[in-house]
């Protein structure tokens, strides 16, 4: 009998939140409705244990770690996302990323689709900017 590896137990949640944080924070946590850097931590989230949330001092707006992200607002774990978007950049077909993640079809579909459609805004963004 073959044992398969499963991809997802390799990662962390806590690495893949660290990372975001690392990429979107470089400097210091700031506010993504007005920019403030005057925030306060508000605890993690119950579901998403890694998942730190905030409260802009400033505008009284509470967000987190994937507000106003592609990521945001979506039921799939943060390194279900990450591990997608590893599989895209080797050229994977969804229907191959949908069984390596161990999700529904559809499901990969629509995380693909998202995913390049946050990637295009970005860029676009900094060639305008």
């Amino acid at each position: 009998m073959i044992n398969h590896l499963n991809i997802q137990s390799l990662i962390s949640d806590e690495r893949c939140y660290d990372q975001v944080r690392q990429l979107r924070w470089p400097e210091k946590v700031h506010c993504p409705h007005c920019e403030s850097e005057h925030i306060i931590r508000r605890g993690k989230d119950e579901a998403q244990v890694h998942r730190q949330r905030y409260k802009c001092k400033g505008r009284h707006k509470r967000f987190d770690d994937l507000t106003e992200t592609v990521f945001a607002g979506h039921h799939q774990p943060l390194k279900t996302w990450m591990l997608c978007l590893y599989f895209m950049g080797l050229d994977l077909f969804t229907s191959q990323i949908a069984q390596e993640l161990n999700i529904n079809k559809d499901d990969a579909q629509q995380m693909t689709l998202q995913l390049c459609e946050g990637i295009v805004k970005k860029t676009s963004r900094e060639v305008i900017g």
